[in-house]
């Protein structure tokens, strides 16, 4: 995977993103990251993919006793059942992996709670199968900030790139001139992008004010 240059950074054809176990279980001891970040950053980022027609798979883990994924993502995609394993490590089920292969891509863009275990463990099989994996840190959390920490570290040295949900949906959209995917994109920044999104709204108030103005 290049580290450099164009084509080092995020394709919406040539990605493709797994969701692995936003469950309530999972958010219980979840001590890296404020929750209710995790939330919203793991929708906006589902959001984002959907925008871009980006092919999304959810999992779950043992969801009779770990609970259904969180509405808010499930919401994303009603029509999607999550794939629910017995696996720790998404990448050892076929059910999962199947379709990532049969879709061709081979830009891999991982979320899971916890980072340590759910999140490494698929990263790092994936990079030895030729995938270019990007993990997305603020879409994943650990059972304690060491965990995630550490975690990341070990995902970066096995070849894994870290990357945060907005930098994978300016990526993705890379130039404002992508009126199909520009608007879609100004939503999610407008409903899950913080203070971005606050900053944008106020400027779409002062463009309509000086239009007002104008007219």
């Amino acid at each position: 995977m290049p580290k450099t240059g164009l084509e080092a950074l995020l394709r919406p054809q040539d990605s493709i993103l797994v969701l692995i176990d936003h469950q309530p279980y999972q958010f219980t001891n979840l001590n890296s990251h404020d929750p209710t970040m995790i939330v919203n950053n793991v929708i906006g980022l589902a959001k984002t993919a959907k925008v871009f027609d980006v092919p999304t798979i959810l999992t779950t883990v043992i969801e009779e006793r770990g609970g259904y994924i969180i509405k808010g993502l499930q919401d994303v995609f009603p029509e999607q059942k999550p794939i629910d394993r017995t696996f720790i490590n998404t990448w050892e089920d076929p059910k999962v992996t199947d379709i990532v292969k049969k879709s061709g891509r081979k830009q891999l863009v991982l979320a899971a709670l916890y980072t340590e275990i759910c999140l490494a463990m698929p990263a790092i099989q994936a990079l030895a199968e030729g995938y270019d994996v990007f993990i997305v840190t603020d879409a994943s959390g650990g059972v304690s900030l060491e965990a995630h920490d550490m975690a990341v570290r070990r995902m970066v040295a096995a070849g894994a790139v870290p990357i945060t949900w907005m930098a994978v949906l300016g990526e993705w959209q890379r130039d404002w001139a992508r009126e199909e995917t520009a608007a879609g994109v100004a939503g999610v920044v407008l409903e899950h992008g913080g203070a971005s999104g606050v900053a944008f709204a106020w400027e779409m108030q002062l463009l309509a004010a000086r239009a007002k103005a104008g007219g």
